[in-house]
């Protein structure tokens, strides 16, 4: 028992972890930082240890990390230590602590859930002492901690990371000040919580939330009014708080009091609230599951992970006001590309109306429903996106037929909320929903809204305040000349979607963002529906609408850029407008309408070949010196401490939102351009930039954009993507998928050629099991590609044998053609004759009898070796176990029944090619007067290790199963009979009589006639016991007569 201890995996000091995690590669690498620091400073005084560290970072970039690092960690995990760590760090830091700063970063995104309690509260300490240095770029750190404070959860935790970040914020209100974007993302959070922190126990915390916003409204509104519209929302709900009410009258009613520039609160109503803040209410981990969902999981899979969800975050009583963030965040962050909305992911109106149903109280449940149509009530189409007001739509139309009481609580909800919502501004809100609807119809999100507003399962009343509100939209629908293929996969859709239960059904109509113009194959798309692709006149880039959001210097370069033609112009003012970006005074505001700008005079660029018809350095280097390229080339050639790497990486991810076709383009140029020979892990960096976060999404949403656009060039990316990120790409069949559904036989034969020359390796011996079983739903094609591949490799096939116990001889022909020409190469093992005999018997499946009988001609001593041993084994289970596990089990499970059935087909498969060779009766010893391959095939049940087991399993096995398999068995008699007589006498009678089964003695008249009479029976008759050796002894192993 006091052994445990020494077996046990050490504790990191940084992470909770257990048993079974593997070790955390960002603590093992500050860990070795730690080590770093203590054998500089080990033994020496203060003065002494501080020179030593400040020397050492004078060495070079790597010494300067470590030594920060090291720094930090002792920081995180020794309190003691902590005031001497930070005064060493400010000390000896030489790049205005940006390498803390972005590990700090990196901690709040990843690791802050699994950070142990005394990490978390230095974490949030070390932040404190930044804030109080006035360290630059920690305003960034702060609203990632923002982030980390979950709404709905008033567990401990959560409210202790609260109250520190807002005494933070208290205490430093100087610096809070010049930072206009932390002003407003601390506002909208703290508005926000004060909702859940309600209960008596919570009213200190909740006063102090109060005080702050009320302050920083009246004090610095003017950097609240970019919030926008959700602002007002945020300000209505928490409206009845005294302090509240008093600030929510001047907003409404005097709202000069609150800035002179403020006109009032149709202003901010008729702004579009930044997806940045509507992302901010959730922490790294539910944005990540929540697009995990809406770009992975498929429709009508979703459940399990609804489910998780919402053990989750949404179970207690307290998540109830969660539903809104997340509402929020999927009608104004996740916007689906066309590729995504076209396919059967998860589309969003589904997870919204899970949200809807989930509501456990009247006024979360209104609140929600304000939440999905906020965006409707001052809905402008030259301003705000179609994305925004698409779900709510989308949910009303689907839940019609599966449940028509959430579209008629919705539709009621639509048509209150416009006398109701602000009497005063009524005829705009009026305007705004017709807004909405209009744009809908202009956009094809449905062809017409009469079956919506005029069903026969919606009451009456509803249904009349329907015609009364929008009598437009209730008119009966013109017939569809320009909309046929429209309806018809309407009707398509509708009648598979009949057939799902309680689950959400799949869009009719698919749109893309605003931002995207193009299709997969540079086309344009009239309404962006995806049934309908026509091609369009090309028209040139417009960036009008986002012109006027750039500064005078920036709009001059970005106007020169779209008017430039020639190449080498476009190269020079795209750097001009990278270096705009790099400087310190850049306003990083602009970043957004910079990226749509570019996105359109690129537009061009996305849509032709990338990689080069002939693939030479020179072509490679060619196809690399364009424009859109200069921003990949800067990032490349600057160290990633350098404070314009991050910037520049902002502003890659995003032109990534507006064009999702950058990823691939990145990878790309890392691996044709020689100036990024060996900085293929910048795409790491580049995708946890991007709003998704997680570099296994972004790469393989990436190769799947590439795949759709150019095979060719998915294939010349991917040996440098497996080599790169093998975590990534090996641990499933997600990617091998992508390729091999769209490679042709020319090119499947290159990628073997790379693999067998060693520069790609697309399987590893602990996850190709895996992926072999996931590609057995694929295509037939797709299934020969992927075993071809495998085959290419050196893995052993023991790896794989497992695979055996889930094919079925009708469903996976592929799988078990591929496994039947390499096990005949094979010399067999015990553990593949175990998996070959676990298969169920069936008349049609051939493979084990195939199989057997090859290996039983060339390796015949072998095979019965372990034969027994698997007979010897599963004879000495109890028989009840054996069919209970056979039973219950889903893979096939090697029984004794199934070896023995498997045997015995083998038997009449040897006996059914007599008719076409003759046979030399076998010795127990294997003797044979002649050497055919049949007759070495037949051999294997003359070894004496099978016949030893058919005897020892007839002499424990109940009477049915010797009568089912006497033939079988028969083989044991007579080897038991051989064994009973004398050595000499046998050898002799082998000599003499081939056909003498009785050695020296003369047979007894009994003995001959019994003989005579089996040998005239028919094959198929049921012969008594004596008869049955006689007659087994004939059909297997005697001469014709």
């Amino acid at each position: 028992m006091e052994a445990a201890p020494v077996k046990a995996k050490p504790q990191g000091r940084l992470l909770v972890s257990t048993q079974l995690d593997a070790k955390d590669e960002l603590e093992e690498k500050l860990e070795r930082c730690v080590g770093v620091v203590h054998s500089l400073t080990n033994g020496l005084s203060e003065r002494e240890a501080n020179d030593a560290l400040t020397a050492n970072v004078c060495k070079g970039q790597q010494q300067h990390e470590e030594v920060c690092l090291g720094l930090l960690a002792l920081l995180l995990t020794e309190p003691a230590q902590a005031q001497r760590c930070y005064r060493d760090l400010t000390l000896v830091n030489r790049d205005g602590m940006n390498v803390v700063l972005v590990k700090i970063n990196q901690i709040l995104m990843e690791k802050f859930l699994k950070l142990q309690d005394v990490p978390r509260k230095q974490l949030v300490w070390l932040v404190r002492e930044l804030v109080k240095s006035g360290v630059m770029a920690t305003d960034g750190v702060v609203m990632t901690l923002l982030k980390q404070i979950a709404g709905g959860d008033v567990s401990a935790k959560n409210l202790w990371l609260a109250e520190s970040v807002l005494d933070i914020l208290l205490e430093q209100k100087e610096w809070l000040a010049k930072s206009g974007m932390l002003i407003a993302m601390s506002v909208y959070t703290y508005l926000r919580l004060i909702v859940d922190h309600g209960a008596p126990n919570l009213l200190a915390l909740r006063q102090k939330e109060v005080d702050f916003c009320i302050g920083m409204l009246r004090e610095k509104f003017l950097e609240c009014v970019i919030i926008g519209r959700d602002l007002v929302r945020l300000l209505q709900n928490v409206a009845r708080i005294p302090e509240m009410d008093l600030l929510w009258r001047d907003l409404l009613h005097n709202p000069q009091v609150l800035s002179p520039q403020f006109t009032g609160v149709l202003q901010l109503l008729t702004a579009r609230t930044s997806r940045k803040f509507l992302a901010c209410r959730l922490t790294p981990d539910m944005e990540t599951k929540l697009l995990f969902m809406t770009s992975r999981v498929r429709f009508g899979q979703q459940k399990r992970y609804q489910d998780w969800f919402q053990r989750q975050y949404l179970s207690m009583a307290e998540s109830q006001s969660l539903r809104c963030d997340l509402i929020r965040y999927i009608c104004g962050v996740v916007h689906p590309s066309n590729e995504v909305l076209s396919s059967d992911i998860l589309p969003r109106w589904a997870i919204i109306g899970w949200l809807l149903t989930t509501c456990t109280s009247n006024v979360a449940a209104s609140n929600a429903k304000l939440a999905l149509f906020y965006d409707w009530l001052f809905f402008n189409p030259d301003k705000d996106s179609i994305m925004n007001i698409e779900p709510a739509i989308l949910v009303m139309h689907h839940s019609m037929k599966p449940h028509p009481a959430i579209t008629a609580t919705l539709l009621d909800f639509m048509c209150r909320i416009i006398p109701h919502f602000f009497p005063p501004l009524e005829v705009q809100v009026r305007q705004g929903v017709f807004n909405s609807l209009t744009f809908i119809m202009e956009k094809r999100v449905l062809a017409h809204l009469a079956p919506l507003f005029d069903n026969p399962k919606l009451d009456r009343e509803l249904r009349s305040m329907l015609r009364e509100r929008f009598p437009e939209f209730c008119g009966a629908p013109s017939p569809p000349t320009e909309v046929k293929m429209e309806e018809m996969a309407s009707m398509e859709m509708e009648h598979m979607l009949d057939k799902e239960e309680g689950c959400y059904d799949n869009t009719e109509a698919a749109f893309s963002d605003d931002e995207e113009e193009v299709n997969s194959k540079g086309k344009k798309r009239e309404f962006r529906f995806h049934p309908i692709r026509e091609a369009v006149a090309e028209e040139p880039a417009d960036i009008t609408p986002w012109l006027h959001q750039l500064e005078d210097t920036m709009r001059d370069k970005v106007v020169q850029l779209q008017k430039s033609s020639d190449t080498e112009t476009q190269c020079e003012v795209m750097q001009d407008i990278v270096d705009l970006i790099l400087e310190e005074d850049f306003d990083t505001e602009q970043m957004s309408a910079l990226a749509s700008c570019l996105a359109e005079i690129f537009k061009e660029h996305f849509r032709g070949d990338v990689l080069p018809e002939d693939i030479t350095d020179e072509s490679l280097e060619e196809s690399v010196c364009k424009a859109v390229c200069l921003v990949f080339r800067n990032l490349v050639t600057m160290q990633e401490d350098n404070s314009g790497f991050s910037v520049l990486l902002d502003m890659l991810a995003e032109l990534y939102q507006k064009q999702p076709k950058i990823g691939y383009h990145l990878l790309y140029y890392l691996k044709a351009s020689k100036a990024a020979n060996g900085k293929m892990m910048l795409y790491e960096s580049f995708a946890q930039a991007t709003a998704l976060g997680d570099l296994h999404t972004c790469l393989m949403m990436d190769m799947k954009a590439c795949q759709e656009d150019d095979v060719r060039l998915l294939c010349y990316l991917t040996p440098s993507i497996y080599s790169e990120f093998p975590d990534e790409t090996l641990r499933s069949g997600e990617l091998l998928n992508m390729i091999v559904a769209v490679i042709d036989s020319t090119q499947l034969q290159e990628l073997m050629c790379h693999v067998m020359m060693g520069n790609l390796v697309m399987f590893r011996k602990d996850s190709v099991l895996n992926i072999l079983i996931q590609s057995l739903d694929w295509e037939t094609f797709e299934q020969y590609s992927t075993w071809q591949l495998f085959l290419a490799h050196s893995i052993p096939l023991e790896a794989i044998i497992p695979i055996l116990q889930h094919l079925k001889y009708k469903e996976h022909p592929e799988a078990l053609s591929c496994l039947l020409l390499q096990l005949r190469r094979e010399k067999p093992s015990e553990e593949m004759v175990k998996m070959v005999l676990s298969r169920p018997c069936h008349s049609e499946d051939q493979f084990t009898t195939s199989l057997l009988r090859h290996w039983a001609s060339k390796h015949d001593d072998t095979l019965a070796e372990h034969i027994k041993a698997q007979l010897i084994k599963n004879n000495n289970q109890p028989r009840k176990r054996q069919s209970l596990r056979s039973s219950s089990s889903k893979l096939a499970q090697l029984t004794l029944e199934q070896i023995l059935e498997h045997l015995d087909n083998l038997r009449l498969s040897l006996n059914n090619t007599k008719n076409s060779c003759q046979y030399t009766r076998l010795s127990v010893r294997g003797q044979t007067d002649g050497r055919s391959t049949d007759v070495s095939v037949c051999s294997v049940f003359s070894q004496t290790p099978i016949l030893q087991a058919l005897q020892h399993v007839q002499a424990s096995c109940d009477e049915g199963h010797k009568m089912r398999f006497s033939d079988l068995f028969a083989l044991a008699e007579e080897y038991e009979d051989s064994q009973a007589k004398p050595p000499k006498s046998r050898r002799k009678a082998a000599a003499t009589s081939p056909r003498s089964r009785k050695g020296a003695a003369p047979p007894s008249n009994n003995e001959e006639e019994s003989a005579s009479s089996s040998a005239s029976e028919e094959e198929d008759s049921k012969p008594k016991a004596p008869k049955r050796k006689r007659k087994c002894s004939s059909a297997v192993a005697s001469d014709s007569d």
